[in-house]
């Protein structure tokens, strides 16, 4: 399947090969990814990729795009359907770049934006100060509370009341409960703030009805298209018909040039696989996946950040253990899991080490494991953890694992080309 490669480029080759490797023999339990479908990875590798769409269908700036126009136009129609929006922008190329775009069409240079803290679960772009958010606006943080580690919303009221921000942010990275979100739209409307929820982690429970959707409450939703959405990496934006002429300005032209249409092709492959009865039974194994995995952890003696999940995520802690998070994310790999380290609330370790890993189910979910096989890796994860400084422990673990990965084949074809061109 890589011929061409091989033959121009084959280091290349090589390390495409042994990612197709490394994704196929190991378990993907990295909270914010997923794996496509095999039409969404032929979408992506198209020969859409060739061609520039500057501007928007019908309006574009370069001859030639009366096929790309279908696509994108499904793609936003594909969107808007599946969570009942009256407007989406598909073109933006991160979750990153739909926050700024969506920040500066609700807000000024250094007006104030009010958001969950990175320590506290939420995202870079929510206003940190190394990030383009926290330089180019006035930030007011909420966290959670230090003897639930929810979120702790008399304080967010009372920070909104005493600081009446202009836009008013629900979202996280690293939060494993619901979010409520008729709370922050009332809060919003009694401030006079702009509500705006980020569901990028959230994005493919909320369009079935596991989450609520935040296209009922906010004014504007920026969300990743891939995560629990299981699409190509990319942004998109929905929002509310008065603010669609600012959030499309906004992208285009003024935080982007020319789309990414071979992903946008991907992305509308996946807005139609997720509009398929199909995505609410996977959305809903995902959920049961993660609790079952949580109680395993749990009755392992693992200590779970709020005590466990309502959603597809949960973060570990792991100083029990007498672990750093930057310690057991090593050690998992090794044992053949791959996370990743994480901070949680009031963490005692600076960022680059911090104290938990987090963890979550989609991507594993989408290779057909259920919650019999949930409660045998969170043995596994366990098991390791305990023993995270025993090669010999680890690599008898990594075993197992690959012999797990093999019931449950992931691009089957693309695997067996992979082990036969090595």
């Amino acid at each position: 399947m890589l011929d061409h490669v091989i033959a121009t480029d084959p280091e290349v080759a090589q390390a495409i090969q042994a990612e197709t490797l490394r994704q196929a023999h190991t378990l993907e339990m990295i909270a914010s990814e997923n794996f496509v479908s095999e039409a969404v990875l032929e979408a992506v590798g198209s020969v859409l990729t060739n061609k520039y769409a500057e501007g928007y269908p019908g309006r574009r700036y370069y001859g030639g795009c009366e096929h790309v126009d279908v696509v994108e136009e499904l793609a936003r129609q594909r969107a808007c359907k599946l969570f009942g929006a009256d407007h989406a922008n598909v073109q933006p190329h991160s979750g990153s770049s739909a926050n700024i775009a969506a920040y500066y069409a609700l807000m000024q240079h250094g007006d104030k934006l009010m958001a969950l803290s990175l320590a506290h679960g939420g995202h870079l772009t929510h206003g940190h100060k190394v990030n383009f958010s926290g330089s180019h606006f006035e930030i007011v943080h909420y966290g959670v509370s230090p003897d639930t580690e929810l979120i702790d919303y008399d304080q967010v009221a009372e920070l909104a009341r005493r600081h009446r921000p202009k836009v008013l942010l629900a979202g996280y990275s690293a939060y494993p409960r619901t979010l409520n979100l008729e709370f922050f739209r009332k809060l919003a409307d009694e401030v006079g703030a702009v509500f705006m929820v980020d569901m990028a982690h959230f994005a493919g429970l909320a369009a079935v009805g596991i989450h609520p959707n935040p296209v009922e409450f906010a004014d504007v939703v920026t969300t990743t298209t891939h995560k629990t959405l299981r699409g190509p990496r990319g942004g998109m934006i929905l929002c509310k018909e008065p603010w669609a002429k600012a959030v499309d300005k906004n992208i285009f032209p003024g935080y982007q040039g020319g789309p990414l249409m071979h992903v946008i092709a991907g992305k509308a492959v996946a807005f139609q696989e997720a509009l398929q009865p199909g995505f609410k039974a996977y959305q809903e194994q995902v959920v049961a996946n993660a609790k079952a995995l949580a109680e395993t952890l749990r009755q392992g003696g693992a200590r779970l950040v709020t005590g466990g999940t309502d959603n597809h995520l949960m973060l570990v802690d792991v100083t029990p253990l007498g672990l750093t998070g930057r310690d057991a994310e090593a050690a998992l790999e090794h044992a053949g899991v791959t996370c990743n380290k994480n901070a949680i609330p009031f963490d005692k370790n600076p960022p680059a080490v911090c104290s938990g890993v987090r963890l979550g189910t989609p991507a594993l979910t989408t290779r057909g494991m259920k919650e019999e096989q949930m409660k045998q890796i969170g043995s596994w994860i366990v098991e390791a953890l305990q023993n995270a400084q025993t090669s010999s422990h680890l690599d008898k673990i990594r075993g197992h694992v690959g012999e797990l990965c093999q019931q449950f084949p992931l691009y089957a074809n693309r695997t067996k080309a992979a082990v036969s061109a090595r």
